[in-house]
């Protein structure tokens, strides 16, 4: 089911018109380089190894932009609890005490924070 949504959603199947369009162009394009290269165009055959390196790239980006959550997505984790329901530190009890001992360095930090705004408010008057 996930994969399917992967695949299907708006987003990704706008990247892959856009790559079904991009990759063919590009060959077309190498293969016009290479006519003009086997003309005697020097040039020509940089681009007739450039262009094939172009396609490799954009399929690379397609591959990762299809597999990247959209931005301003949360993590699936961080919209359970936005929603109430159970999260990743539920099921997993070292997850659970890593979250514990952020959460005391957090609240640490914060102390340390209103600390420095204290004397530098105290420096003040």
């Amino acid at each position: 089911m996930k994969d399917s949504r992967l695949w299907l959603s708006p987003r990704a199947l706008r990247l892959h018109a856009v790559i079904l369009i991009v990759v063919p162009g590009f060959m077309a394009l190498c293969l016009w380089q290479l006519s003009r290269a086997l003309g005697g165009n020097t040039l020509s055959w940089a681009y007739v190894f450039e262009w094939p390196l172009f396609a490799g790239y954009a399929i690379y980006m397609w591959w990762r932009l299809v597999h990247e959550a959209p931005e301003g997505t949360p993590p699936p984790d961080a919209a359970a609890r936005a929603a109430g329901g159970p999260d990743a530190t539920a099921a997993d009890p070292r997850a659970a005490a890593r979250q514990q001992e952020e959460d005391a360095e957090l609240a640490a930090y914060n102390a340390y924070l209103a600390q420095l705004a204290e004397q530098d408010n105290a420096a003040e008057r």
